[in-house]
């Protein structure tokens, strides 16, 4: 019982530190990008250069690519939250949804972000000489096609964003919060600036709720110790 019940306190645990670190590294790693007071669409040839020995961005990006793990625990914990209501089908589709956009975002970050600081350990010559392929990377020909599931991620949160308004699982301004953040957190490169607001309504949301899920947790393992203290003594 006590295994169990340190077990079922890890999962909470980290649930909550999942819903404080994720919009965190967003909000990182959209800080990051330059020019974010010049907002302006960019095409894959000024993407690439604007990456190109951007070390700072370059780290954002690896950020945001080992986040997409908390995204997945986001998705099942609202899925579970909302699986025995009257939104559980709305749960299920858009967590499964956000999860598929969660590994797609992952692979976008893989293939067009973090592929450029081993670019850069090759001499300028030799850089400019791989535009073409680069290219052909950043403007998603081939099967890198598939890396635009990523908007899979917004969608399927913002489903279930719905449901938890329609439920009130938590509190609506979260809700509400949760559903402005990820309608725009994907805007397309070169206006990071609205990224990066998008990120602060996710962080306002999210942090308070992650802290909670700690806090009301460690409280009921401090009354369950005290409780089994008691019956031992007795």
């Amino acid at each position: 019982m006590k295994e169990r019940n340190g077990l079922r306190s890890a999962k909470v645990v980290g649930t909550g530190l999942a819903f404080i670190i994720f919009p965190s590294v967003f909000l990182f790693a959209f800080a990051t990008h330059p020019n974010l007071l010049n907002p302006h669409f960019l095409g894959p040839e000024q993407l690439i250069l604007r990456a190109h020995h951007a070390r700072l961005l370059q780290f954002g990006h690896a950020l945001v690519t080992l986040n997409a793990a908390l995204l997945v625990v986001v998705a099942l914990h609202f899925m579970k939250l909302l699986e025995n209501g009257t939104a559980a089908w709305a749960g299920f589709i858009g967590g499964s949804l956000a999860v598929l956009g969660a590994l797609m975002l992952a692979a976008d970050k893989g293939a067009l972000c973090l592929s450029m600081s081993a670019f850069d350990t090759l001499p300028d010559h030799e850089f400019s000489a791989m535009m073409p392929g680069l290219l052909a990377m950043f403007a998603k020909k081939g099967w890198v096609v598939l890396v635009w599931g990523m908007l899979l991620l917004p969608i399927g949160f913002g489903i279930q964003a719905i449901a938890l308004l329609k439920t009130q699982a938590i509190s609506r301004w979260q809700s509400t919060l949760f559903l402005v953040g990820v309608l725009f957190v994907g805007v397309p490169d070169g206006v990071e600036i609205v990224n990066l607001t998008a990120s602060v309504l996710l962080t306002v949301a999210f942090v308070p709720y992650g802290i909670r899920l700690i806090t009301e947790r460690s409280q009921v393992a401090l009354l369950n110790s005290l409780s089994t203290g008691r019956n031992t003594a007795a």
